[in-house]
């Protein structure tokens, strides 16, 4: 189960993070529309945002560090879970930017607040489980030894 769910998170963030790595300014008016952080920060969270996204999902799916990288996941979208309900309560009329895009919503477009929250919270438990289970079979870690447990997935004989 746990390499399913770190396998399901790190290749959504590659995804997302892909997705706006060629067009970082796309990123930048993404995070600004949310109007949750001074510009400066603004600015450096969306160059930032799709490199991290594309580093801790390749950590997860190939195994590496993934309880750090596990964490780093669930905080982000913990994060994006905030920010889309920051948006919502507020009455901002904005697309998420979370694979692509972002800022002011056009004519006749509506935002989909409540299904972006509900998957960035599903991802969220995907990250808890990570970090609270061992990485699984086919993760570096356990064929480096990092893991503690021999990549063994709980409820998995050793043999």
């Amino acid at each position: 189960m746990t390499t399913v769910a770190r396998l399901v998170l790190g290749g959504v963030l590659i995804v997302a993070g892909a997705l706006k790595i060629g067009n970082p300014a796309d990123s930048v008016v993404a995070v600004k529309a949310y109007q949750l952080l001074p510009e400066s920060v603004a600015i450096a969270v969306g160059y930032a945002l799709p490199i991290v996204e594309i580093v801790v999902g390749v950590l997860l799916v190939v195994g590496l560090l993934t309880r750090a990288a596990a964490v780093i996941a669930a905080l982000l979208m913990f994060a994006f879970v905030f920010g889309i309900a920051w948006a919502w309560a507020h009455g901002l009329r904005i697309d998420c930017g979370c694979f692509g895009g972002g800022g002011q919503l056009g004519a006749g477009q509506e935002p989909t607040y409540l299904l972006d929250i509900l998957r960035d919270f599903g991802l969220v438990l995907l990250g808890a489980w990570t970090v609270r289970f061992p990485p699984g079979r086919f993760a570096l870690d356990g064929a480096l030894g990092l893991g503690g447990d021999n990549g063994v997935d709980e409820g998995e004989d050793e043999q």
